[in-house]
This record gives C-alpha cells, sequence and structure tokens, in this order.
C-alpha cells in the first residue's frame, strides 16, 4: 500500500513527468496534493497501471484532490535546452499552477533544482512509494497520451495514437521511411544515418 505522503507536517506537493525519453512531443509534468488518507485500490505509478484505469484514476485524482496542475514544455524548448532542463522546468510550472502553494515538494527521480524556497526530496522510484507522487504519474501520462493521440491526427504514418512518441519498432521504421516531422525532437540523434528527410507539413 502506497503512502499519501513523505512527511505530515507540511502541505505536500507529489511530482512526477511523463515522456522524457520520447522521440517526439512535450514532456508533461503534474503536481498533486492529495488529502490525508486518500487511498484507491488502483493507484500506483502509471507504467504499472492498464491505460484502462489510467483513464478512471485520472478522473477520481482531479476530483478528490485539494489541488492539481499539469504543466508541459514542447519539444522546440527540449531542443533548446535540453530534456533534463525541460522535465524540470515543467515541474516547476505544474507547480506553479496549483491553486495552493504546497510547503513540500516529493520529486520522482534523483534530479530537481530547487522552485522557490520551497524545500523537497528526491525519491527514486518515489511513484511506487507515495500515493501523491503516483497520482503525479497518473495526471502527466493521461494528459500527454491525450496530447499524442491528438497530434496522431496530423501524422498517423508515425502511430503516435499507439506508440504515444515513444521509440517503437513502428515508430523508427517509419522515421526510418519518411524522415522526421516539425514535432520531433531533432537533439535525439534519432534519424538514421545518411537520411536529412524532413516532412514538415
Amino acid at each position: 500500500m502506497l503512502l499519501v505522503n513523505y512527511q505530515e507536517d507540511l502541505i505536500e506537493a507529489g511530482c512526477d513527468e511523463a515522456g522524457r525519453g520520447c522521440y517526439a512531443g512535450p514532456v508533461f509534468a503534474a503536481a498533486v496534493i492529495l488529502p490525508k488518507g486518500f487511498y484507491h485500490p488502483l493507484l500506483n505509478d502509471s507504467k504499472k497501471v492498464t491505460e484502462k484505469n489510467r483513464l478512471i484514476l485520472k478522473d477520481i485524482i482531479e476530483e478528490n484532490a485539494i489541488a492539481w496542475a499539469v504543466a508541459k514544455v514542447d519539444h522546440k524548448e527540449i531542443d533548446k535546452i535540453n530534456i533534463l532542463k525541460a522535465s524540470i522546468k515543467a515541474m516547476h510550472l505544474a507547480i506553479e499552477d496549483l491553486k495552493i502553494v504546497p510547503e513540500f515538494l516529493v520529486i520522482d527521480g534523483n534530479r530537481f533544482q530547487k522552485y522557490q524556497q520551497i524545500p523537497y526530496q528526491c525519491i527514486i522510484k518515489g511513484d511506487g512509494k507515495f500515493a501523491n507522487i503516483a497520482a503525479a504519474s497518473i495526471l502527466a501520462k493521461t494528459h500527454r497520451d491525450a496530447y499524442m493521440k491528438n497530434l496522431h491526427k496530423k501524422f498517423p504514418v508515425y502511430n503516435w495514437v499507439n506508440n504515444k512518441g515513444y521509440g517503437t519498432l513502428d515508430h523508427r521504421n517509419a522515421i526510418a521511411e519518411f524522415g522526421l516531422c516539425k514535432y520531433h525532437r531533432k537533439s535525439f540523434s534519432i534519424l538514421p544515418k545518411g537520411k536529412d528527410l524532413f516532412s514538415e507539413e
């Protein structure tokens, strides 16, 4: 069973990102403040939850959280500042959008840069240990998936409706055949050698 918070004395927000390793599209991040005692049997690290259950959890979290926010940093900025900085910036934007100012932050992973003067704790695999981080992972993932499904309509050859921009075999094969489109992360060196085709339409 997940613990709700890392500590109980301060108002705490859990933060996580989605799409950091993708070849295309933005990186999304979420920040969530859950009520004390929050529990749902389906809640876990988003990677361990089925798509159907993630969508169920998304609605439950958004209805029951004390505060939640989702933010994104697009592919152009990822290429400009690198994916780690973009992931942290997306988390900062999500924290900034919370309607309640948190007094403490718990961050999934081992890298973060302080947001304002709010103390924080990085927790490796935190989305499998604390409910507020797990909730943030669910919101970041579901909001990003919806965004990529929408982008799929513009560039169906990459099958983003299914792979969500990750480097799956079908996605890599499409890149080899059609080149990169304007939503791909050019800094990721994902274009096969000798290939310079960009389908910018």
